[in-house]
């Protein structure tokens, strides 16, 4: 069965409506701010904290409101959780809207996104960090190639086992300012400093398909997140996962 029949069959249950959130003023770094629009409660098994499916792999999800699933109806339509539940994995999710490998760090409540992600002591750690440090260059272009390279040496120091797969950050727009492919270009070569495996492509995955907005038109409506989960599967399964 293709990687696409198969998340069909996944979320063919009540996914297909696209939710309302709540938009916070400004460009996508505020409207998607530590304290902005939330995913629809679920009752589905995998929450941000992991499912509680024993004995299967465990995987960790490390980004911003495009992997929290932010404008989906439910956790259940999110891409990381068609995956998760596609492939019998333990989803830790911790994503954070708005956040970026600088932007909003320091107004972040609670323990830091790579503590929380090194905490679940996950067998997979998955990473879409970028988007929102767009909206700090080229300021701060410094500070964000440095902060890559430090969060996924920290991870993969705390994490020495685990298989780390590094997405290329998703982009929301057809319109790319430059900063999109620098930031681009240092995820991936600080994936490669850690011998990780790399899928490139994502930032164009969004292209061209305003339908799959949710009402901000900045996020994926759940058809969106379901084409994202399609994508993202075939990548996987490149990759032998």
């Amino acid at each position: 069965m293709t990687p696409r029949r198969r998340i069909a069959l996944l979320t063919v249950i009540g996914v297909l409506c696209a939710g309302t959130i709540v938009v916070v003023a400004g460009v996508l770094g505020a409207a998607t701010g530590t304290g902005g629009a939330s995913v629809a409660d679920s009752s589905a098994r995998s929450t941000a904290a992991g499912s509680s499916a024993v004995g299967s792999p465990v995987v960790a999800f490390y980004g911003d409101s495009y992997t929290r699933g932010t404008g989906a109806t439910s956790r259940a339509a999110r891409w990381s959780t068609i995956v998760s539940t596609e492939h019998g994995w333990t989803e830790v999710n911790p994503s954070t809207n708005g956040l970026g490998f600088v932007n909003n760090r320091a107004s972040l409540p609670g323990p830091d996104l790579v503590d929380r992600v090194i905490a679940a002591k996950p067998d997979i750690v998955i990473s879409t960090m970028g988007l929102n440090d767009n909206f700090v260059m080229p300021g701060r272009a410094a500070d964000v190639r440095a902060a890559i390279d430090k969060d996924f040496t920290a991870l993969k120091k705390a994490l020495p086992h685990a298989r780390f797969v590094i997405v290329e950050p998703f982009w929301y727009t057809d319109e790319r300012p430059e900063s999109v492919e620098r930031i681009i270009g240092w995820v991936r070569d600080a994936a490669a400093a850690i011998d990780a495996d790399y899928i490139p492509g994502a930032s164009h995955w969004m292209d061209g398909h305003p339908e799959w907005k949710a009402a901000d038109n900045l996020h994926p409506n759940d058809v969106g997140y379901r084409e994202i989960a399609v994508r993202m599967d075939a990548e996987l399964a490149k990759l032998g996962l």
